[in-house]
């Protein structure tokens, strides 16, 4: 096999380092503190195992809603900060107000602070340690692409933006047509006779097939890919590498094969799954509602002066099946918004009000549909329901768009916590690719996750 001096590590290891150096240091740090100082709120023995438990459990599960182990994230100095204190503000308090499980609270107040400081202390040197050193580009992974020629620069910066580390050094044309240079020089041109010595040399550590035109493999470059496979280089098909970078199905590049890559989650029509989905909907739904109760009177009053409209506003929605449905939502635009004809909402749109924007910020505005999740129109998280208009018209452009309806639609979905508004036919296509690979990888875990990233959105005040 060939050596590879370099380390990379995939998304998922580096989550897993993350959470366990997370744990290491920190009990580290607290066990040094109770050897140095007369310390003993946290004592490290036999009896006290559950204490270390649950410090750790009320870390990692405030560290996943902060996003601290969103690696993006965990590589920027400023947001590590950020989500760094939230996450040992918030497990700190949790723990120290825990009921019989934690140790009952010091009666010195200092000893609370040097408890809180030590773990905030260690997370941030150890975070920033790994800022420096293990997300840096010395960490990259080299890869070659076996592309056509006119494929290169929208492959190349599609994957780079995801992953900064995902350094692609080379590519192979295997358009077997086109011999003109394409001009696009930021990633080296490598001949097909000399793929072999060039992943030697450079150290490459993955050769992605993103060739659509099998004529362009030739029989020379099929036994340099074989010798390369031997050698133990990792060789894979664009989507796939595609699909776990971007978290997206790519629907340009699949086309009439669809149904190849697109195996539907057995969660879709698994009983206990869904069961077990729906008694959470109708707890949500009851929440949810009593908490709108609860906002009704005050917004009644302020939308009187500031949006200047009934309070309830409905909307024609498609639905499971293609299903119509009416949508309930409080109002955050001028009346009569759509006087000019049906356009797509936008981010910086003028018929928001200031009012309507808070509430859209604070996603407020859209507590009322708890009673369309009641009544099954809708569901807690799915791909958000569109538009009959739009849904004709993106439908017209954008093959499977309809796809989308083999589900309910949801308050939430894997597309409006990793995307914006789509403003428009492009962006709804990648609003597309998120709700497919939602449809493709349904499962509880995704729905934690999606839930996680909602609640994130709306404590960090992002919502659109």
């Amino acid at each position: 096999m060939f050596s590879n001096n370099k380390m990379h590590f995939e998304i998922s290891e580096r989550r897993i380092l993350l959470l366990i150096f997370d744990a290491v240091f920190i009990l580290s740090a607290l066990y040094i503190l109770s050897l140095i100082f007369d310390y003993n709120y946290f004592i490290f023995d036999t009896h006290n195992f559950l204490n270390v438990i649950l410090l750790l459990s009320y870390l990692f599960a405030f560290g996943v809603i902060f996003e601290m182990y969103d690696l993006q994230v965990a590589s920027n100095q400023f947001q590590i900060l950020q989500s760094v204190i939230f996450t040992v503000t918030a497990s700190s308090l949790a723990y120290l107000f825990t009921p019989v499980l934690s140790p009952e609270l010091p009666k010195q107040r200092l000893i609370i602070f040097i408890f809180y400081f030590t773990i905030l202390g260690t997370l941030l040197l150890w975070r920033f340690f790994y800022v420096y050193f293990l997300a840096s580009h010395r960490f990259s992974q080299n890869v070659v692409l076996i592309c056509d020629q006119n494929q290169v620069e929208e492959l190349v910066l599609s994957l780079e933006n995801v992953d900064p580390h995902y350094k692609i050094i080379g590519f192979v044309n295997s358009d077997s047509i086109s011999k003109e240079n394409s001009g696009f020089h930021y990633v080296k041109e490598v001949k097909k006779n000399d793929l072999e010595t060039f992943v030697i040399k450079n150290q490459v550590s993955e050769i992605v097939i993103a060739s659509q035109k099998t004529d362009g493999i030739t029989a020379d470059l099929y036994q340099q890919l074989l010798h390369l496979l031997e050698s133990g280089n990792i060789i894979r098909e664009y989507t796939q590498v595609y699909e776990s970078k971007t978290q997206r199905i790519p629907m340009q590049y699949i086309s009439r094969d669809f149904y190849r890559f697109f195996p539907f989650s057995r969660s879709n029509n698994n009983k206990l799954y869904l069961f077990l989905v729906r008694s959470m909907e109708l707890l949500f739904s009851f929440s949810g509602l009593l908490v709108c109760f609860l906002f009704v009177p005050l917004i009644f009053l302020i939308n009187l002066f500031a949006n200047k409209g009934p309070l309830f506003y409905t909307q024609e929605r498609v639905g499971k099946n293609g299903i119509v449905f009416k949508i309930y939502k409080f109002r955050t635009m001028i009346e009569n918004s759509e006087s000019n004809g049906v356009v797509f909402a936008t981010s910086n749109d003028k018929r928001i009000t200031p009012f309507g924007k808070m509430m859209r910020k604070s996603r407020i505005d859209e507590l009322p549909q708890f009673f369309n999740v009641l009544i099954g129109d809708m569901a807690v998280i799915g791909p958000r329901p569109e538009r009959p208009f739009f849904v004709e018209e993106i439908a017209r452009i954008m093959p499977f768009y309809e796809t989308r309806h083999v589900i309910k639609p949801g308050l939430t979905g894997w597309a409006q916590v990793n995307y914006s508004y789509g403003e428009s036919i492009d962006e709804s296509l990648i609003k597309l690719q998120y709700d497919l690979y939602y449809i493709k990888h349904r499962s509880i875990f995704l729905d934690l996750s999606i839930t996680f990233k909602t609640i994130t959105t709306v404590l960090f005040y992002r919502g659109q």
